[in-house]
């Protein structure tokens, strides 16, 4: 007998497994999950699982919104969660133009129905309890916003995936995503080749992180995904970090992000002069930069012993926002039953509408989550540039995706 599925999706990390979940419940028969490592062995299980609905644009706030009321549901929904836990996250601004451009995002996630309100540099320490109260001109703020254990997300959507019958294959590498042509122009999917054999499906969910753009070429598709270096770090625990909450900060305009952990202090960066390419080092010396950045703004840091430190590669689109929409031959035109789905490097945060969005897409071919006209491949010109503005609230990653 043929092996076939009403789905194929490549990829098991976030994206992936949620939305394998998903098109089960919509009414695919058999899904298949394809991955070329283990579920989650990728970014998915070494991010820093920040999450928050302060979104730069109306569709990001709405990819937020929906995660975090995603997160809060999982146990009744699946009996199991991602250890979602609400802390609040204050993003600082720090220059002029910083507030300037704050107090607008403020109004547009206002109008977008978000409870969040700025707060000046007094109001922020005392909000934030262990930030200093000079250095920066306070900024917005609000308590729904958290963060999940990124390993107990994995181990939340494989156990989704096992009791919705998902049928995942792991250490299996896609070859070939096979396509036909379709009378009066265009092409179709019928199949996938990997180095285990050949599934016959009519739709295929292309997701994946820094590899994604790997896996499009399997499909004749171009996706304008980089890869870079982000590193996070934790310091030793401190009786000012042993409370059950604290807000979390993101130093917006030096790429720096802190959150408890463990009774120490977590926290991310990424480097603005990063060369695109695969995490292979941690950068020592921009460690101390961090470091010396993150005492000035929270002095309690200073001379705190380094629990643990790591690097994780990393994926992110020249825009910053997620891609969403079919795969496109080289003429530009859609490949019928071929979705593509990426959140941009958001995966923790925009990761489950994402997921669900991509469900829809491949089994309904329309979603009502969030508006998906501007966010497909065809945004990108041939250089990989985005006719879109960039997403102001991000690391700062590189604006191009090729190494």
């Amino acid at each position: 007998m043929a092996d076939r599925a009403d789905l194929v999706v490549v990829g098991a990390g976030t994206v992936g497994g949620w939305a394998s979940v998903f098109a089960r419940a919509d009414g695919a028969d058999r899904v298949v999950v394809v991955e070329r490592g283990q579920v989650g062995s990728g970014a998915s299980s070494r991010a820093a699982g920040i999450v928050r609905a302060q979104g730069g644009t109306p569709a990001t706030v709405a990819l937020g919104r929906w995660s975090i009321d995603f997160y809060n549901g999982q146990a009744a929904a699946y009996g199991t969660d991602s250890g979602f836990r609400q802390l609040g996250y204050l993003i600082l601004a720090v220059t002029d133009e910083d507030e300037r451009a704050g107090r607008e995002r403020v109004a547009m996630q206002r109008s977008a129905g978000l409870d969040v309100e700025w707060l000046n540099a007094a109001q922020a320490a005392e909000r934030a309890m262990t930030l200093g109260p000079t250095g920066h001109r306070g900024g917005s703020f609000i308590a729904t916003d958290g963060a999940i254990d990124p390993p107990r997300n994995v181990r939340a959507y494989s156990l989704a995936m096992q009791a919705a019958e998902v049928d995942l294959r792991e250490r299996t590498a896609v070859t070939r995503v096979v396509t036909a042509p379709v009378r009066g122009g265009g092409r179709r999917v019928t199949a996938v080749e990997t180095d285990t054999g050949t599934i016959e499906t009519d739709r295929v969910l292309l997701t994946g992180g820094p590899s994604l753009r790997a896996v499009g070429r399997l499909a004749g598709v171009r996706i304008p995904v980089g890869a870079a270096r982000h590193s996070v770090a934790v310091l030793e625990p401190h009786p000012a970090f042993d409370v059950e909450r604290l807000p979390m900060v993101f130093d917006i305009g030096a790429g720096l992000y802190w959150r408890l952990e463990e009774g120490g202090l977590l926290f991310g960066w990424s480097d603005p002069d990063e060369a695109p390419g695969d995490a292979r080092r941690i950068d020592w010396d921009f460690y101390d930069a961090m470091r010396a950045r993150l005492a000035a703004l929270v002095p309690v840091t200073a001379g705190l012993g380094l629990r643990r430190i790591w690097v994780a590669t990393i994926d992110y689109t020249p825009d910053h926002l997620p891609i969403l929409g079919p795969g496109l031959d080289a003429d530009g035109r859609p490949i019928a039953g071929l979705t593509v789905a990426s959140p941009g490097g958001h995966w923790m945060m925009w990761g489950p509408a994402v997921a669900r969005v991509a469900a829809d897409l491949a089994i309904h071919g329309q979603t009502t989550l969030v508006d998906v006209t501007d966010l497909g491949l065809d945004r990108f010109d041939a250089d990989g540039r985005s006719r879109l503005a960039s997403d102001p609230i991000a690391l700062p990653f590189p604006l191009a995706a090729e190494e």
